[in-house]
């Protein structure tokens, strides 16, 4: 696979090819000198893996049967070790770098927020108690990423006789994976992934990432939000944002509902003009200031109108020349349009 089918496989979702998936797994055991694992379980999501593991059971209740010992480091940690090192022997330190950068670097970024928001949410799903929560992370650590492996994918390029040949192909068809000495657990892909153009998981409707089983993860542009809270968001009102006590939530809804209408709605009074533009503030108890700029473009709309900008500045702001300069990267004194756009 090239670097693009890699990008593709990572945020994969919909059921894999689970035969090819199996074949993996098996492949990177005998890559690492391990017997092949008598069975191969799956699991709906990452959460189910871990209420597996943590019951001893199927989730119909059955027993879960003998494991054996985990063998992640022998299956994944050491060939990505030996991998990472013959390329960064053979590159050079400065070339291992720049063919990273050039490869596996930005999806990753994003990538491994994707990763720590699942951790997150199982954490907060099954960890009940300090105890319950200890035991849950130490679970997580067990696990291998399976498509969340592709950025390092991209800058390996693994073929089929490499010792990453294996968990290239569970990379390829399923999610995380827990390898054990008997016994593996393959969790799916999941069924919905909804992010922004910076690859934040980001949905104002629903579930931005959603598994399956029911595992769910909620968020407006990063913002981790509880389920019930974007029902709110097609109903707010200045009022109901001003009540907000927790001041991220509170932005989240400043956002949907625009700083602009807000500013508008919301009975705020300008608090300095110039001939660049309007500053407005309005105070939140407990958080900053919301300053923004009203300009309007002068080169006009092909209607003959010209159109209104809301610039968000800093909280100090306190002209409407400094907020515009600050637009620009420069000082207000050194702001000297020929022609304001």
């Amino acid at each position: 696979m090239d670097q693009g089918s890699w990008r593709t496989a990572a945020t994969a979702t919909g059921p894999g090819d689970r035969a090819a998936a199996e074949a993996g797994v098996r492949l990177a055991y005998r890559r690492a000198g391990l017997p092949e694992p008598e069975r191969v379980l799956w699991a709906r999501s990452p959460l189910e893996a871990v209420r597996m593991l943590m019951t001893e059971a199927h989730p119909d209740g059955s027993p879960l049967g003998t494991l054996g010992a985990g063998v992640r480091d022998a299956v994944w940690s050491a060939p990505w070790a030996a991998e990472r090192g013959r390329l960064h022997a053979e590159l050079g330190a400065e070339r291992w770098s720049g063919h990273w950068r050039a490869t596996g670097a930005g999806l990753w970024e994003a990538t491994r927020t994707l990763v720590d928001r699942v951790r997150a949410g199982i954490v907060e799903e099954l960890g009940a108690d300090r105890k319950t929560e200890a035991r849950v992370r130490l679970l997580l650590l067990d696990a291998a990423l399976g498509q969340h492996d592709a950025a390092w994918m991209c800058a390996f390029e693994p073929g089929d006789d490499s010792p990453l040949a294996g968990l290239a192909a569970v990379a390829r068809d399923a999610g995380w994976w827990w390898p054990y000495e008997r016994t593996v657990i393959l969790s799916e892909r999941p069924l919905a992934l909804h992010r922004d153009e910076a690859g934040r998981l980001d949905r104002g409707d629903g579930p931005a990432l959603g598994y399956a089983d029911g595992f769910e993860l909620y968020a407006w542009r990063g913002m981790p939000v509880p389920k019930d809270f974007l029902d709110e968001l097609s109903t707010l009102t200045p009022e109901r944002i001003r009540d907000e006590e927790n001041a991220e939530l509170r932005r989240v809804m400043l956002e949907f509902y625009g700083y602009d209408r807000y500013l508008e709605e919301s009975g705020a009074v300008p608090v300095h003009r110039d001939e660049t533009g309007v500053l407005w503030r309005v105070q939140l108890v407990g958080d900053e200031d919301v300053v923004m700029v009203e300009v309007v473009n002068s080169t006009p709309e092909p209607d003959g109108t010209s159109r209104t900008y809301w610039l968000r500045v800093p909280p100090t702001t306190r002209t409407a020349r400094e907020g515009v300069a600050w637009t620009f990267g420069v000082e207000a004194e050194a702001y000297e349009p020929l022609r304001q756009t």
